[in-house]
């Protein structure tokens, strides 16, 4: 696509000869550069194989001078012709402004010319692009060789749009530079429309929206309007309520009604009651009323605590009965006559030791 630069204030446009192997696409990418003047024309990049067909594509910047203070510059390319390198063909025609179709006036080669241009509207079909759309002109070459290939033919298998035709002959350079104009004009025609579309839509949508009118409201200024969805008016707010974005009621108002009906009416005059209200209030204030013994004090409340806890402690010593052994208790005073049994016999063991040594040594003596 045509890409802007604003600040080398250069606008580049991308043209791609497309057509049949041998159809004459380098050798007219060739004319235009040893025919343009130096200025105004970069390097001729080519790859090719050694039977001198185009391998990969042929590239030349093209600078065609200032436009509405801008620098146009046209990047030329060629497809290698050869279907086997299609892949190859896709991506130099990727982003293409502009195409010129090198038709081959040659007998014997409509069926290739026509499988050239089925072939690159299939390809930009899968790239979301339409042939229809695109600047394009075809170059019926080779119209020197002897019995070319009759326009009429050549029209109607391959121009059922009428897009601009020129006869060419790259050997003589007749044709090639009225072609490459025609493309250039298409090209920046298609840009300042595209441009002029741009600034409609933008346009468009920088143009403020008319002010709906104020709707006429029924209700004189002094009365409260009920609250509508959409006036973008507050509606009155009441006592107790709370608004809500989805213009559902609080449960504020419930809660409060509930706390009022809870809570004890504070003393105020009132009115006097109705006559069929008044026995009941007579009957509520002659109602005998429970004492409330008076609120003790701290220090009493001690007291009396204290009191309490010796009484009931007196109460257990006069109520006190004797401890029953516990179940381990005979356990207990077995395991302790054991000991003592033990401690006798040991006793026991020592004084015979204690008196066989004494019998020894008196044995000696003797």
């Amino acid at each position: 696509m045509v890409q802007i630069n604003f600040a080398r204030k250069e606008i580049n446009c991308k043209i791609v000869y497309y057509g049949p192997g041998l159809s004459g696409k380098t050798t007219s990418l060739e004319v235009v550069h040893q025919r343009t003047p130096q200025g105004h024309k970069g390097e001729l990049t080519s790859i090719s194989t050694d039977g001198d067909r185009t391998l990969f594509f042929d590239f030349m910047p093209l600078d065609l001078g200032t436009i509405a203070g801008m620098k146009v510059k046209f990047h030329l390319y060629t497809v290698p012709g050869q279907v086997y390198y299609n892949s190859t063909r896709k991506l130099v025609l990727l982003g293409a402004d502009g195409i010129i179709f090198v038709a081959d006036s040659t007998p014997g080669r409509m069926d290739d010319n026509q499988q050239s241009m089925d072939n690159l509207r299939e390809n930009l079909t899968e790239m979301g692009r339409d042939l229809n759309k695109i600047p394009l002109v075809i170059q019926y070459n080779k119209r020197d060789v002897p019995n070319p290939l009759p326009l009429a033919e050549l029209e109607t298998k391959l121009n059922p749009n009428k897009v601009p035709t020129f006869e060419t002959s790259a050997k003589t350079g007749d044709g090639i530079f009225q072609a490459l104009k025609a493309i250039s004009a298409l090209v920046l025609e298609d840009i300042n429309s595209s441009d002029k579309r741009g600034s409609s839509a933008m346009g468009a949508l920088k143009k403020p929206a008319p002010a709906a009118a104020a709707p006429a409201r029924s209700t004189p200024p002094a009365a409260a309007a009920p609250h509508r969805a959409g006036d973008g008016v507050m509606p009155p707010r009441e006592a107790g309520a709370v608004l809500r974005p989805s213009g559902r009621p609080s449960m504020a108002p419930a809660a409060s009604a509930v706390a009022r009906a809870v809570a004890p009416a504070p003393a105020r005059a009132h009115a006097p009651a109705p006559a069929q209200v008044r026995p009941a209030v007579a009957a509520v204030a002659e109602a005998p009323r429970t004492s409330l013994k008076p609120r003790q004090t701290m220090s009493q409340g001690k007291s009396a605590l204290q009191r309490g806890v010796r009484q009931m402690q007196e109460h257990s010593r006069h109520e006190e009965a004797p401890v029953q052994p516990t179940p381990a208790a005979p356990a207990e005073r077995n395991s302790g006559g054991n000991g003592r049994m033990m401690l006798f016999m040991g006793l026991g063991i020592l004084a015979g030791a204690i008196a066989a040594v004494a019998a020894v040594k008196l044995l000696f003596k003797i």
